[in-house]
């Protein structure tokens, strides 16, 4: 009989031993289990903070041109903007690039885009040297097929998100002339040839 009880007290032990072990695994699986939750949560957040935001204009033809083109304006990760310029059927040279404050170009000559947007109300002037607009942009060169292209990255600019930042219903307008980056209050640069309407992308 003792070695039949000494025989049933190790088979018992044995099974609350694999029981145990059963529990405490369970248990890692879970806090496992959490943990990978988290870190898809994480990682979803972290993507959609990372979505890009977008807008676009449609360039049309003003005061008598054939200018067409387009811009496209993406949010940057570090909270700028890059916008991509091309545009056809305008005249060789140097050609002033502004946003306007209206997103408005119903008038003939692009007149009811209004001024140049500058809600800090400082003097025009070249970006990135003493003040300018919120607007103000630079020169692109148009070569001798009428064709051309400008692309930078601006700080101080926002897509759709309500500040003074934002660029979203203002219009791009291309002139006539280049900028002379002193002349105020728009640096001398002629006629309004093209003009569109930012609009958010999608």
């Amino acid at each position: 009989m003792k070695t039949i009880n000494y025989f049933l007290f190790i088979g018992a032990a044995s099974m609350a031993f694999a029981c145990g072990s059963g529990s405490n695994n369970s248990g890692d699986d879970a806090t496992d289990s959490h943990e990978m939750a988290d870190n898809q949560m994480g990682n979803m957040e972290s993507e959609t903070m990372m979505t890009e935001k977008s807008a676009t204009a449609l360039l049309s033809a003003a005061s008598g041109s054939n200018v067409s083109g387009t811009a496209t304006f993406t949010q940057t990760a570090d909270g700028k903007v890059n916008m991509v310029l091309a545009v056809e059927n305008l005249k060789a040279g140097e050609h002033a690039i502004h946003l306007h404050e209206n997103g408005d170009c119903s008038a003939a000559d692009a007149t009811s885009a209004g001024g140049h947007w500058n809600p800090a109300e400082d003097d025009h002037g070249k970006r990135g040297e003493n003040e300018y607009h919120a607007g103000d942009i630079d020169n692109m060169t148009v070569g001798e097929d009428g064709k051309g292209n400008l692309e930078m990255v601006v700080e101080g600019w926002s897509i759709g998100d309500g500040q003074n930042s934002d660029i979203l219903n203002k219009a791009v307008i291309i002139h006539a002339d280049a900028d002379d980056f002193t002349s105020q209050p728009s640096g001398a640069a002629g006629s309004r040839v093209a003009c569109g309407v930012i609009q958010e992308a999608g």
